[in-house]
């Protein structure tokens, strides 16, 4: 198995990890947050799905847990499914995002810079979110 490129895009966040993952958890916040699923999200048959710059994309969260776990699948419209690694760790009084970013099989250097591009842009998102509604 070949190994691809990855980067992990972090963020700090002025808000306790425990506040962090309680609102990044909720399906209903993702479109507040990840551009991706800006135009809603919503639950049928128990599962949860997306409009995307893809197309229709179902959106299946991890577990809920004590480890600031927030890994979530996207399968998209041709049946791949994509494993997105994302966590948030308690860092001082604050809290630190961290999500893996890899390169797809095949994808440019563009491709995979947009896709670290389109992270940053999300996790500050969600930054600016928890800050704004806990200040």
């Amino acid at each position: 198995m070949a190994l691809h490129e990855a980067m992990v895009v972090s963020q700090a966040v002025d808000v306790s990890a425990e506040a962090v993952y309680a609102f990044a958890r909720q399906m209903e916040n993702l479109p507040l947050w990840a551009s991706g699923l800006a135009k809603g999200i919503e639950q049928r048959g128990g599962e949860w799905f997306a409009d995307s710059p893809m197309g229709q994309v179902k959106v299946t969260m991890a577990p809920a847990n004590s480890f600031g776990v927030l890994d979530h699948d996207v399968t998209l419209p041709d049946g791949v499914s994509v494993h997105n690694a994302f966590r948030v760790t308690p860092c001082g009084n604050g809290s630190l995002l961290t999500f893996v970013v890899l390169r797809s099989a095949g994808a440019s250097q563009e491709s995979f810079d947009a896709d670290v591009a389109h992270v940053r842009q999300d996790l500050l998102a969600l930054k600016q979110q928890l800050e704004q509604q806990a200040a």
